[in-house]
């Protein structure tokens, strides 16, 4: 259940990174994507 958790987040805030990317918004997509990466690296335990 933890994993699946994660893995949400992790599509979700990549998802949003590029449409912030996309709407211009430059600074806020790379940390809504760092975020996202973040959550990313739990799913490897």
């Amino acid at each position: 259940m933890p994993r699946l958790a994660y893995l949400i987040i992790s599509i979700g805030c990549i998802v949003i990174a590029v449409s912030l990317y996309l709407s211009g918004y430059h600074g806020y997509s790379g940390l809504v994507l760092a975020i996202g990466l973040a959550s990313a690296v739990n799913l490897k335990s």
